[in-house]
């Protein structure tokens, strides 16, 4: 039946527009080499070779078995092993390889069937090497005597054509032939009458000579034993049994019985059975009863492997002579195989912007069973993505029928049920897990709108400051996610060099020191792309804050430490406690905490006669001034700023204590004076001369210093010019290092407009007017011009009032 349905499958027309109408036919004779040429496949179908290797062609077979090659290159159909059609199709009598030429990209099929033809192969062989025949001397001559036919695989011509003895002899001649149904035999003939006492034992050989060019023959040895007076052989009751017996029948079953009769009696007439086949006597799969004729199994029959059994029965009389007959048994389908599912082409991972129709697998169906047992249909579990669609013959298809989205579900797991028509059925279920391919269709996804970093200043260069990160629901290099700075800039300032980012986990550096009072914020666009092609971006504002450090020492801007030798303050002997002798003005570069000033007396002549305000460095005297006070002081104060550790400048002034401002031209204030003061009655004695001449020196070095001191306030030269004042001042005001306004009082003598305090009047004489704020948070500041400073001349004490906006380190 298998035989029937491969003859059946050459006439089927392939009914999809994608597969050939009409199957490729060649013909091969069997045992051909491995790569001999069967035929130009490419050619056949239409195809040239490039087509064959773009499209990736190759050979599908229903039995999985792959019997021929396709050279790609050339399009040649080739034999990959060689071919036995013994083995493949038995004795049947068309021997047809069918497969098929599958092409993808798009989807194509060709039918392709391969005809195998027969040679000369095989030679006859006889079921035994040696017969013995026990023949009684009454056997008349024309007494027949069967014999077992040899046996050749091979088929038409090639199969056995001639049987003759191989040797001369006078008493038997072989006859062959076919009787009316269909079954072949052989037979030795008797020529003559035996004679028992002129020859006892007869030996000649048979020969069967099959129809091949050169033919092939066998042999097999007679020996013929001459028996007396045994003159009936056993009769069969039949010529032919017929057995019909279930596959599923269990070992140890009857089959059939056969019997056979003797006219003889006694000895004669006792009949034994045997089978008369002793090839693979012990693979069989049924046995005889010697003495009752029950033909049993020994095993299990399978209808897929033979649905037919033919077996030689010999009945033999105790005179030696025997009869034979043909057993057919016929076996009987059950339901006992479940449908095959053979998958011939499957397409996984699958893109997912694949379109409804797209075929993601290609697979075929069979059921080794006959009639409605291998009738089957199939079935797909409920999807909303996938169908099944017949192709041809057996073939199925599993296709697309809606659009697929990885993100949403990567993996299916698609079961094909195939179910027989049996009763009871017999299902086979196959999993497809089809996984989906991810194409760029999503970019990446910050998680943050923007990021805010901070960094210390004078921090170490290549600091990680912070991260940016971003997502991609993609996967593979669709999903990697790689980071740069970019071009598109949030402002119009250009953007700043001393940022970084790694490209590979989004880590933010600060490539070199930073400086607060330089430079207190920036802003970069940090770009994200998928490994996509193309890729996809997505841009974040990354802003960031440059922290203070107290980096700076305070600078003190009054009195001024580069002058040598240093002012001296004049403070008049009746000065009262309080009295404001000068004021250390100092500013910080830093901001905040770290520029708020405070200001300590380190070291004074007398430390108790001087007192200096901790917030406003005013110098005053913390009590009255006597006669026994030192007339020159020196002061040395601390100026520190609130920063962590804290930083400080020293400001040292002196002070003359005077009775009347016009002793300041006394010989004490020049430097020589100065360190002799103490030691100035010892000098006297020792040389008056000496002393008068140290006078003179000190007055003209006075007198030129006064002078040049006034070209210097005249030529505009100050403490601190507009180009190194720290810019920060202004912020300074701004950020509230201390809001609040404070006045005070400076008391000068009667013309001491032309004295060194000229300082005072135009601190920044280079500076435009600058507003200055007084309030808490920079939401309710007050902002006033700063203009600046003056003195004012009175005619009772010469004191001018100074008012203003006033930082702890600044006038």
């Amino acid at each position: 039946m298998a035989i029937a349905r491969q003859v059946l499958c050459l006439s089927a027309f392939l009914s999809l527009p994608h597969a050939r109408s009409e199957p490729i036919l060649y013909s091969l004779a069997e045992e051909a080499d491995s790569g001999s040429l069967v035929g130009n496949l490419a050619q056949d179908a239409g195809l040239t070779p490039a087509q064959l290797s773009a499209r990736r062609a190759r050979l599908v077979s229903e039995d999985g078995r792959q019997h021929f090659r396709l050279d790609r290159a050339t399009g040649r159909l080739v034999v990959a092993d060689r071919l036995d059609r013994e083995e493949l199709c038995g004795q049947s009598g068309i021997c047809m390889l069918p497969f098929e030429l599958l092409l993808a990209n798009p989807l194509q099929f060709f039918r392709v069937e391969v005809a195998l033809e027969d040679i000369n192969d095989h030679s006859p062989v006889f079921p035994a090497e040696g017969v013995t025949f026990k023949i009684l001397e009454t056997s008349e001559p024309g007494s027949r005597f069967p014999l077992e036919a040899a046996q050749d695989l091979d088929i038409g011509n090639n199969s056995i054509q001639l049987y003759s003895t191989a040797t001369e002899n006078e008493y038997f001649s072989v006859s062959y032939g076919s009787r009316i149904t269909g079954k072949k035999y052989v037979e030795l003939v008797l020529q003559k009458p035996l004679d028992r006492e002129e020859q006892a034992e007869l030996n000649f050989s048979v020969i069967a000579a099959d129809g091949g060019s050169p033919p092939r023959s066998g042999t097999t040895q007679v020996h013929i034993i001459v028996l007396d007076v045994n003159d009936n052989a056993p009769v069969f009751t039949q010529e032919e049994y017929i057995g019909k017996v279930l596959e599923n029948l269990s070992k140890g079953s009857v089959v059939l019985t056969v019997l056979a009769t003797d006219r003889d009696a006694g000895v004669n007439g006792d009949i034994s059975y045997q089978f008369s086949q002793t090839v693979r006597q012990t693979e069989s799969s049924f046995s005889i009863d010697p003495q009752s004729g029950e033909i049993k199994l020994t095993k299990p029959l399978d209808f897929e492997t033979a649905d037919t059994h033919e077996l030689s029965v010999r009945a033999t009389d105790g005179g030696g002579l025997s009869a034979i007959c043909k057993v057919l048994v016929e076996v009987l389908d059950v339901n006992d195989n479940a449908p095959e599912l053979v998958v011939s082409s499957f397409s996984s991972p699958l893109p997912e912007n694949s379109l409804p129709g797209t075929v993601v697998a290609l697979f075929s169906v069979r059921d080794r069973d006959a009639g409605a047992n291998g009738k089957i249909s199939c079935a797909l579990e409920d999807q909303l993505f996938f169908s099944l669609r017949p192709a041809y013959k057996n073939y199925y298809e599993l296709v697309t029928v809606s659009a697929l989205d990885r993100e949403e579900t990567a993996q299916y797991i698609l079961t094909v049920t195939a179910a027989d028509a049996g009763s009871p059925p017999l299902t086979t279920t196959h999993t497809f897990t089809v996984d989906i391919s991810d194409i760029n269709d999503n970019a990446p996804v910050f998680n943050q709108t923007s990021y805010t970093t901070y960094v210390r200043e004078n921090n170490v260069p290549t600091v990680l400051v912070g991260a940016v990160s971003a997502a991609d629901a993609d996967v593979g290099l669709n999903a990697k996610v790689t980071y740069s700075l970019s071009t598109v800039q949030p402002t119009e300032q250009p953007p700043c060099s001393c940022i970084s980012v790694n490209s590979e986990n989004g880590h933010v550096f600060v490539l070199r020191p930073l400086d607060y009072e330089k430079m207190r914020q920036t802003e970069v666009v940090v770009s994200a792309s998928d490994g996509g092609s193309p890729p996809l971006t997505a841009n974040v504002t990354v802003r960031l804050v440059v922290v203070d450090e107290n980096d700076n020492a305070p600078v003190v801007l009054y009195p001024a430490q580069d002058s040598s030798p240093a002012s001296s303050e004049l403070v008049p002997m009746a000065a009262e406690a309080g009295y404001l002798i000068t004021k250390v003005v100092a500013v910080d570069a830093d901001s905040g905490q770290n520029s708020w000033l405070s200001y300590h007396l380190l070291r004074a002549t007398d430390p108790g006669l001087f007192a200096v305000g901790a917030q406003s460095g005013e110098v005053r005297l913390r009590r009255p001034v006597t006669d026994r006070d030192t007339v020159k002081q020196k002061l040395i104060v601390l100026v520190r700023d609130n920063g962590q550790p804290p930083l400080s400048a020293t400001a040292a002034l002196n002070a003359l204590l005077l009775k009347d401002f016009s002793d300041m031209r006394q010989p004490h204030s020049s430097p020589a004076t100065e360190d002799e003061g103490n030691s100035l009655t010892t000098y006297l004695i020792i040389s008056l001369v000496f002393v008068s001449l140290l006078f003179l020196i000190s007055t003209v070095a006075f007198i030129t210093r006064k002078v040049c001191r006034r070209k210097e306030l005249k030529g505009g030269h100050m403490l601190y010019g507009a180009d190194n004042f720290p810019s920060s001042l202004a912020d300074a005001a701004a950020a509230g290092t201390l809001p609040h306004g404070y006045c005070y009082e400076i008391s000068l003598t009667t013309g001491s407009g032309n004295s060194e305090f000229k300082f005072l009047k135009p601190i920044l004489p280079s500076l435009p007017p600058q507003p200055c704020a007084i309030g808490g948070t920079s939401s309710d500041e007050q902002v006033f011009p700063c203009v600046p400073v003056t003195t004012q001349d009175t005619a009772s004490n010469d004191a001018g009032s100074l008012c203003g906006a006033v930082q702890p380190s600044f006038l």
